[in-house]
């Protein structure tokens, strides 16, 4: 594979062999951070989680380490961090996704609100100069459509919900940008993630763990991740809440400390992801196929007609279109009927669902039934299962209470108190 790397400075572009220097501040007078202050008052919390990585300045390893740069305060907090430490490292900046290739998916939200936006790339650069590291842009828009844009839209059209974020940490940030960094002399990357990861070596393996602050826990997008990617990869605000981020990216004057989080799927800025189908599509030289079809109760009454099932997904109230003096929801799309099936709260409970491309991460792939708290959906609280492997690749899930909106597309993601064991796909 080739990958290219864009300069920002010049526009400059080189290949993986790479002739064109890497970005690195304008001038030879960038301030360095701001030494931690040692006054006599008890710390802050961000003081505590500063100092022990300051005091390891003198013996920190002079590896390189690239950093996923985004441009938001997470990932910068990252790379001011490291920089504090005095760690050997490099800027990358993905390039994922050509904002203005849709034009009629055009947001009015502020640029700051939207992830992966050309500013982004220049708030990224902004940080790098200010810490003096070197800095590059990697344009991988090929493989980001290919293995995240193409299963996404794929994914709607068979009546399925997917999870883009989890396909781009599978099939770009920790594959793509994992070779990228070695093809520039790093050894390993870290990430903004709020997620943990340890060596057991009891069992010789690379553990992923939950974040200590759960409101910000991202540890389900990753249950794709490899033991070679955790065993290169590093987690550095694993163990902080967003304030104590926050409050780093103050005192190491990161130039991003105030910018607000990013919201939207980054290639749908609008958040409107059935008019980024149809676009995409119309880009493509295709239609969406003419896909009306029946609205039915659970007891196959049918109630009215549908012109997509693309256009639902299961748990959804709003936008029906069916009037039935009750809450109703969607509870499954029959795909090979081409039938909405709605009913109500109660209807969408279930005890069971199978997985597919299961993957264990921090124990050895199973081969009798296992104990577990799943978590079905990014925000779903976690509940009692037994997961039982069907094969190598499948399993079935079953809840000690019923679950509502279990949902083909997303993740069953298997944890053991603050560790994950591992996750699959939900058919």
């Amino acid at each position: 594979m080739t990958t290219t790397f864009l300069n920002p400075l010049n526009s400059t572009i080189a290949n993986s062999s790479g002739s064109a220097a890497p970005s690195t501040s304008s001038g030879t007078g960038t301030p360095a951070c701001a030494p931690l202050s040692h006054e006599t008052a008890p710390p802050s919390p961000s003081e505590r989680a500063i100092a022990p990585q300051s005091a390891a300045k003198s013996t920190v390893s002079a590896a390189t380490v690239a950093v996923a740069m985004s441009g938001g305060v997470d990932s910068s907090t990252v790379a001011a961090i490291l920089h504090d430490r005095g760690q050997a490292m490099v800027g990358l900046t993905m390039q994922l996704w050509n904002q203005r290739r849709l034009p009629q998916q055009e947001s009015a939200a502020p640029a700051q609100h939207r992830c992966c936006s050309i500013d982004d790339v220049y708030d990224a650069r902004r940080v790098a100069e200010h810490l003096g590291v070197p800095f590059y842009v990697v344009n991988f828009e090929r493989e980001f459509e290919s293995t995240v844009i193409r299963p996404f839209v794929n994914d709607y059209l068979e009546g399925r919900t997917p999870i883009p974020c989890t396909l781009c940490n599978n099939h770009v940030k920790f594959d793509q940008l994992l070779t990228t960094a070695r093809q520039i002399g790093a050894d390993r990357i870290a990430t903004g993630h709020y997620a943990r990861v340890r060596h057991n070596p009891e069992s010789g393996r690379y553990e992923l763990l939950r974040a200590v602050d759960e409101s910000k826990d991202q540890s389900y997008f990753l249950f794709g991740l490899t033991q070679e990617q955790l065993a290169r990869t590093d987690f550095p605000l694993g163990e902080l809440s967003k304030q104590e981020v926050r409050d780093i990216a103050r005192r190491l004057r990161v130039p991003v400390a105030e910018k607000p989080e990013s919201q939207e799927i980054c290639f749908v800025p609008t958040g409107n992801y059935v008019r980024f189908i149809e676009g995409y599509l119309q880009e493509q030289g295709s239609h969406l196929p003419d896909d009306s079809g029946e609205i039915v109760s659970t007891s196959g009454e049918v109630l009215g007609h549908h012109t997509g099932l693309h256009q639902y997904t299961v748990g959804q109230r709003k936008g029906i279109g069916v009037a039935a003096g009750r809450p109703l929801y969607v509870v499954s799309l029959d795909r090979s009927a081409n039938r909405l099936v709605v009913g109500e709260d109660q209807d969408l409970r279930s005890t069971t669902c199978e997985v597919r491309n299961v993957n264990w991460i921090s124990i050895a792939p199973p081969s009798t039934s296992v104990e577990a708290m799943v978590r079905v959906r990014n925000r779903h609280e976690p509940a009692a299962a037994e997961i039982t492997p069907l094969d190598a690749t499948t399993a079935r899930v079953t809840f000690r209470n019923p679950q509502r909106a279990i949902t083909p597309g997303q993740a069953a993601v298997f944890y053991s108190g603050e560790l994950v064991l591992g996750g699959g796909w939900i058919r």
